[in-house]
């Protein structure tokens, strides 16, 4: 089974991904003053401590967000992120933006995994406006009453709300928005096979619902048919629908572990090494965003010679 809870991963480089897209894609809606609303499906805690037992258990950060703040902060961006890509440099900066002018001067040093890292709903809370409202969907009862109070501290806390209830039919509930304006988040564990199913059904009915909103489908790209079966399910249902996708994936090293080891010693799993975003009604400003970060991303994120990203979309 593959598990992805996520206090384990927070800050990986699938993390990296997801929230770069994110951040890019809301960056474009949120220039028209009408109200957006904002969905995710699982949201989690919200916020995680990258010095916590979960996050320390795998040590993933290390190796994702813990790597670009190295670089930010050692002059490879330049002066205030200004050498770098403007989706990098705004996901970035969103991260520190949770930490604090001291948190900042030491992300990348020795005290780096002090971090909090925001989750999608954090992130979305913090850049959302007084017109708009958040929708976060969470059914495990302690991450639910964390993402409570850690919602409950943030700005615009009164149009922030906590469902607890499954996100898959709690968000369709919800659509179509009274302002006709929506962002929707959807990246489920899939710990279960059957979530790779239930995201394709629920992109479907989602847009039966309300064919014009932003959708954001993430997934992990592992050894399990599901997996490569989704992306295309979900740009069929894109096209069904007359609707503009974007697909974006990022690989950090190779699947394949050596073969080789010490006597006595277990093999290891390679773990998740590579991931997807699909998007659905992508703003015409992002395709040219992530042509630019994703190199960079790739570069700097590698583990070996076998990091790379691919961008493709319904326009090609």
């Amino acid at each position: 089974m593959f598990s992805y809870r996520h206090a384990f991963h927070a800050g990986n480089h699938a993390d990296v991904l997801k929230h770069t897209v994110l951040l890019a894609a809301l960056d474009h809606l949120l220039q028209k003053d009408t109200a957006l609303a904002l969905l995710d499906t699982h949201a989690g805690n919200g916020l995680y401590r990258l010095d916590g037992d979960f996050a320390q258990t795998s040590g993933e950060s290390q190796h994702g967000i813990q790597k670009l703040l190295w670089a930010y902060q050692h002059g490879e961006a330049g002066e205030g992120g200004a050498d770098w890509p403007e989706a990098l440099r705004r996901y970035v900066q969103a991260v520190l933006a949770h930490n604090g002018a001291a948190a900042a001067a030491t992300a990348a040093g020795a005290g780096g995994q002090r971090l909090v890292y925001p989750g999608s709903p954090a992130l979305l809370q913090q850049h959302m406006r007084a017109q708009d409202q958040l929708h976060v969907f969470e059914l495990q009862p302690a991450d639910m009453r964390a993402l409570q109070g850690n919602l409950q501290q943030g700005p615009h806390a009164a149009r922030c709300h906590v469902w607890h209830e499954d996100g898959w039919q709690g968000s369709l509930r919800l659509l179509p928005p009274p302002s006709r304006r929506a962002l929707l988040l959807c990246d489920p564990s899939y710990e279960m096979k059957s979530d790779y199913a239930q995201a394709a059904q629920w992109l479907g009915q989602a847009l039966r619902k309300f064919a014009t909103g932003c959708y954001i489908v993430w997934y992990p790209v592992i050894p399990r048919p599901e997996a490569h079966a989704l992306p295309r399910k979900l740009k069929s249902l894109a096209q069904q629908a007359g609707k503009p996708w974007l697909h974006a994936t990022l690989a950090v090293r190779s699947g394949q572990g050596s073969g080789l080891r010490l006597p006595g010693q277990q093999a290891q799993r390679p773990g998740m090494v590579c991931s997807g975003v699909l998007v659905v009604n992508p703003p015409y400003t992002l395709q040219p965003q992530l042509q630019q970060a994703l190199p960079v991303l790739a570069r700097l994120l590698a583990q070996d010679v076998h990091a790379a990203y691919t961008l493709q979309s319904s326009a090609r």
